[in-house]
């Protein structure tokens, strides 16, 4: 292994990382911005907010990444110091956490009612906030790599409050629409992608912000936390795009399988005509007649409860 390979390399790692991400982030913001969804004004707030947020920290990282490598080269010195960069990585994470925690945990409350879950969710997000913020800014005044070993309690509360909150959030969105299934196996994939979506919100990122405190922890004179530090950002930004961009993919497939449901009951009979015009042109026609039946989709699925954009989005507003 090489000298600087725990230093310079795995930070290097962390903002190819991260770069890959922002990628990601800027496709799913157009998706978002070009999909006519008729989201309220805070939401819509939330996402430039994250994303003018992402945007930044991704270019401070790629200065940070310059500073190192070309800037400073030469110097080993300067590994020693960790400057302005690193502090403003510890805020912008913990801005990009506590407003995608408080996005799921108002879906949380939509889903649930329970004020007691959605307040843990709230006060766990709220503590991780300010011992981040806190740490990165004590981080900037120390700024001396070898003086860091105070800063250890704060980090810890900071990635447990901010771990604990997504883990809660996953475990009760996994429970709530577990419950939910309706039997019907379309409908079923359906919620089954709901479910997966919310493993995958606290899964990744808290593997992330382990490997964070883990790193700081274990091995505090080397950039190793910086390689999980510095995208963790974006995963929550990722996180709460994909659940606002997956609405019109999850309608689609409820209005096709409240169809195919139907169908399957002989509730719609399709006859197709096919006529010749002149000669040439071909006009083909269908008729549908629906037909009463008395086996029909349970109820709960095409009643509001699993409406998709009820489901997987925190107001009807959605």
């Amino acid at each position: 292994m090489g000298e600087f390979d725990l230093v310079v390399g795995v930070l290097l790692l962390g903002l190819f990382f991260n770069t890959y991400l922002y990628g990601l982030v800027t496709y799913q913001f157009l998706v978002y911005h070009n999909t006519k969804f008729n989201d309220p004004l805070w939401i819509r707030s939330v996402v430039g907010t994250l994303f003018v947020t992402d945007t930044l920290h991704s270019a401070i990282a790629v200065y940070a990444g310059w500073d190192m490598c070309v800037t400073n080269y030469g110097n080993p010195a300067s590994l020693g110091y960790v400057g302005w960069t690193i502090p403003f990585t510890a805020v912008a994470t913990s801005v990009a956490a506590i407003v995608t925690q408080f996005f799921l945990g108002h879906r949380v409350y939509v889903l649930t009612k329970n004020m007691v879950i959605t307040g843990i969710i709230a006060t766990l997000s709220t503590l991780g906030f300010i011992f981040g913020v806190y740490a990165g800014i004590r981080s900037g005044v120390i700024n001396e790599v070898a003086k860091f070993a105070p800063l250890g309690p704060f980090v810890i509360c900071w990635l447990g409050f901010q771990t604990g909150a997504d883990l809660l959030i996953t475990l009760v969105l996994t429970a709530v629409l577990s419950q939910s299934r309706t039997g019907f196996r379309r409908t079923d994939t359906i919620i089954n992608r709901l479910i997966r979506g919310a493993i995958q919100t606290g899964l990744f990122v808290s593997l992330f912000a382990l490997g964070d405190l883990f790193s700081f922890l274990l091995h505090r004179n080397t950039n190793l936390y910086a390689m999980f530090a510095y995208p963790i950002g974006r995963i929550y930004t990722n996180t709460l795009l994909d659940t606002l961009n997956t609405r019109a993919e999850l309608k689609g497939n409820r209005a096709i399988d409240v169809e195919s449901d139907l169908q399957s009951t002989g509730a719609y009979r399709l006859q197709a005509q096919s006529q010749t015009i002149a000669g040439t042109h071909t006009v083909h026609s269908i008729q549908v007649q629906k037909e009463t039946v008395t086996d029909a989709p349970d109820s709960r699925f095409v009643d509001n409860k699993y409406d998709a954009d009820e489901v997987y989005t925190p107001s009807k507003a959605l």
